[in-house]
């Protein structure tokens, strides 16, 4: 059956069950993947699914259910099972559809989906993978190992509808390249280092030369070799922009409505304060033409928009899906996300960090003594107090130059401290992923080492 066959089937017969009001998420994907090492195939997977997932009301009881059975006979009896469960369930008054009485599927383009994403060959993928490690592995004889090379791809098909008569459609795709060479010292000493590098895109012509990708990677794996400890000091730190994403994340994660009303996050009651320097601007943009988390509407069909989560350092909102603005007494900022078969919660789309003025030049030659940070190894946030500590890995900073590279160090403090002792952010903002943020300075940061 035809996906909005299926979806208008189940939803025909929920509204045959008296009280009940039902939603359906039909969904269709085709992905390739592929992996190699030192040039011979290792990975080589293509799949093809199709599911239909349907949550039912009945009152302001719910349940919900998943097939990848498409049949009549299949649909028809999800659709029963679903009310049954449903019925059995404990009422919640918070629980019920979204509010899209008048509202239509919306019509702008974010231009998500590339037709090529469902034609690449696996001979194709497995060639750009080989590119990619060839030229890491040619840049230096230390580089003489690999932990591979992969390459996917993603044609995906989104429908949602509801028993109220709301009908929405998306189309996307996704590409990704990503190489990890390994170094060995020259030395003899037998120590070795590994770094990656990746390009990833809604669409193949955007992705990044297969060969400078395996050469950023190299270089990022050489810089590595000779790292050592530094004896536990309190320094200021430099994120590396794709490290300092991961502080866009946390904040994404404490902004989250469901986070919020559990009482699970350490920006609770923070709505309204400041939290960071006035420089300090933290943008939640689904609607960002090609972004890699883009979308034209919500988990529960609410039209896509913008929502300024910081601005001026100031926390202006968090992010709410129907069910935690109603525990919270607000309104839903269309941030519903989901799994198929799961309820909606409240999350992120594209956060990023907005640039600032200074170059990573600058901001690194405004350090004296202090640790420039290439990798996080571990979680290490508690949610609710926002104390941080995580394993890291870089290079050290003297004199305004990077100096040596370092390894077996933690560093630690309190997000919320972290993010009120931003220093400087730097102008190389670029939306490599679907969390994005430039270079970031914070002034002084624990850094435990030897």
């Amino acid at each position: 059956m035809e996906l909005a066959d299926a979806a208008a089937l189940v939803l025909e017969r929920a509204r045959a069950h008296a009280g009940v009001e039902a939603e359906a998420i039909a969904a269709e994907a085709d992905r390739l993947e592929v992996g190699v090492r030192l040039g011979k195939p290792e990975k080589l997977k293509r799949s093809r699914e199709r599911r239909l997932a349907l949550r039912i009301f009945a009152g302001h009881s719910s349940a919900v259910v998943s097939t990848a059975d498409l049949s009549a006979s299949s649909l028809e009896s999800l659709v029963g099972d679903a009310v049954d469960l449903a019925r059995a369930t404990a009422a919640d008054p918070s629980s019920g559809l979204a509010d899209l009485d008048g509202q239509s599927s919306p019509s702008f383009e974010l231009d998500l989906f590339d037709p090529s994403a469902t034609e690449i060959t696996a001979d194709e993928a497995l060639g750009l993978a080989r590119v990619a490690e060839e030229a890491a592995l040619a840049c230096d004889p230390r580089l003489s190992n690999s932990e591979g090379a992969e390459f996917s791809s993603a044609a995906r098909r989104l429908l949602y509808a509801t028993s109220r008569g709301f009908r929405g459609e998306q189309r996307s795709s996704s590409f990704s390249l990503s190489v990890v060479p390994v170094a060995k010292e020259a030395n003899g000493d037998g120590s070795m280092q590994r770094d990656y590098w990746y390009t990833s895109a809604r669409h193949w012509r955007d992705l990044d030369d297969a060969a400078d990708v395996g050469r950023i990677a190299a270089a990022r794996t050489l810089r590595r070799l000779g790292a050592r400890s530094v004896t536990t000091c309190d320094v200021p730190v430099v994120f590396e922009a794709e490290i300092a994403a991961s502080l866009v994340g946390h904040i994404a994660s404490a902004v989250s409505g469901s986070a919020v009303y559990r009482g699970m996050s350490y920006l609770r009651d923070r709505q309204g304060q400041t939290i960071a320097p006035e420089t300090v601007r933290v943008v939640d943009d689904p609607l960002r033409s090609a972004g890699l988390a883009s979308r034209p509407f919500d988990a529960e069909g609410l039209t896509s928009r913008t929502n300024v989560v910081v601005d001026g350092g100031v926390l202006r909102t968090f992010l709410l899906d129907t069910y935690s603005a109603r525990k919270l007494g607000l309104a839903s900022t269309a941030s519903a996300v989901r799994s198929l078969g799961e309820p909606p919660v409240a999350g992120a789309t594209n956060p990023y960090l907005e640039a600032g003025s200074a170059s990573r030049e600058e901001i690194i030659g405004s350090v004296g003594s202090g640790l420039y940070v290439t990798e996080l190894i571990g979680s290490g946030v508690n949610p609710v107090t926002g104390d941080y500590s995580r394993g890291a890995a870089g290079l050290w900073i003297e004199n305004g130059k990077l100096a040596f590279p370092v390894e077996g160090i933690t560093i630690a403090g309190n997000v919320l401290e972290m993010l009120a002792a931003i220093e400087a952010v730097g102008n190389d903002l670029a939306f490599r992923s679907s969390i994005s943020a430039p270079t970031v300075k914070i002034a002084r940061m624990t850094v435990a080492g030897r």
